[in-house]
């Protein structure tokens, strides 16, 4: 059982049809067409004159098309941590409007800087001079300002491609702007890898200069939320998620315990509150409560309310290309030096 804004969601991120979405993609229809005009004035502009070097740092972007659930977070801290093993000081940027992403990145990473500021130049200039080599955007494809050396977009295998421009559909920007990708990595949940596959080709088609791997982020281990492990689930389920995918978190869960799933979703980056949690607690009742390592961070603090709950942590796990992307962050260290 899923609430049904999951289910809308879900639609529109899938290019399903449907009477509803349907009819918001009819109404959409005329912003996504000045969006769309928008969009394309912008790029031709940055196009033209580039991008503002940082003296002294190299730029990692890694970014999407799609807004939201490709698995950015995961994928700008492994980059991280990449750098690190290559003896770099890296720095990770983000302009901080998901505070919960923030603390993931704090809890992966701890040893590496942060800096959240929506002015992703001014934080790349300040990572620079607090000693970092390379600076890892995290959500950095549209931030055009400044110049990258290594730009990584990621497509989720979950996502129709092509698919629509906002807000007829999830994309952000066309299609044909994967041509100033470095890399594009097709990351995937519940996808198959034969579906990542093909968004693959049709990725290599536009861009076939560009790198290209397949990721899967990988249901791993089971922890509680102080950050202990502990067994899986082993009765009925309610999923709580505050998340760009709510469904592929649900469908994961189901994909691993015997019992039934129930979804309850929340908007993603939402703040839970007391009010939140009491609802929460009332709509399990003797279920055990499953959720997501970046719902985690936020529900942590009401740990003694929530009584048994499950987070279910997800690992990258490189099912192609791996290699590749390596080599090129071993160009940078040999930029850098």
């Amino acid at each position: 059982m899923i609430f049904h804004d999951a289910k809308l969601l879900h639609r529109w991120r899938a290019g399903e049809g449907g009477m509803l979405s349907g009819a918001l993609m009819v109404l959409g229809y005329p912003i996504t067409s000045i969006y769309s005009v928008l969009m394309a004035i912008r790029n031709s502009h940055y196009d033209r004159v580039g991008g503002q070097k940082v003296p002294g740092v190299k730029v990692v972007s890694v970014g999407n098309l799609a807004i939201g659930g490709t698995g950015k977070t995961p994928i700008s801290a492994w980059v991280a941590r990449a750098l690190e093993a290559r003896d770099l000081r890296s720095a990770i940027v983000s302009r901080g409007y998901g505070k919960d992403e923030l603390i993931l990145h704090k809890k992966w990473n701890p040893g590496t800087p942060i800096v959240a500021d929506p002015d992703r130049l001014e934080a790349a200039r300040l990572a620079g001079l607090d000693g970092a080599d390379v600076v890892v955007l995290d959500d950095g494809f549209q931030h055009r300002r400044i110049a990258r050396d290594f730009d990584i977009v990621l497509l989720s295998a979950e996502d129709t491609f092509p698919g629509y421009l906002l807000p007829s559909g999830p994309y952000r920007e066309p299609i044909r702007s994967l041509k100033r990708a470095d890399a594009v990595l097709v990351t995937r949940r519940t996808a198959s890898r034969q579906v990542a596959e093909r968004v693959i080709a049709q990725a290599e088609a536009i861009a076939p200069g560009a790198l290209t791997a397949i990721i899967h982020l990988a249901p791993d281990a089971w922890q509680d939320l102080r950050g202990s492990p502990v067994t899986p689930p082993d009765r009925n389920v309610l999923a709580i998620a505050a998340v760009a995918r709510p469904i592929e978190f649900s469908q994961s869960i189901s994909n691993m315990v015997k019992g039934s799933v129930e979804l309850m979703s929340f908007p993603d980056h939402h703040d839970y509150q007391v009010d939140d949690i009491a609802k929460i607690r009332r709509v399990a009742c003797e279920r055990t409560i499953a959720v997501t390592e970046k719902d985690a961070v936020k529900l942590a603090q009401y740990n003694d309310m929530l009584g048994e709950v499950r987070v279910l942590v997800e690992r990258v796990q490189w099912e192609s290309g791996r290699q590749e992307i390596e080599r090129e962050l071993d160009r940078l260290v040999g930029t850098t030096a």
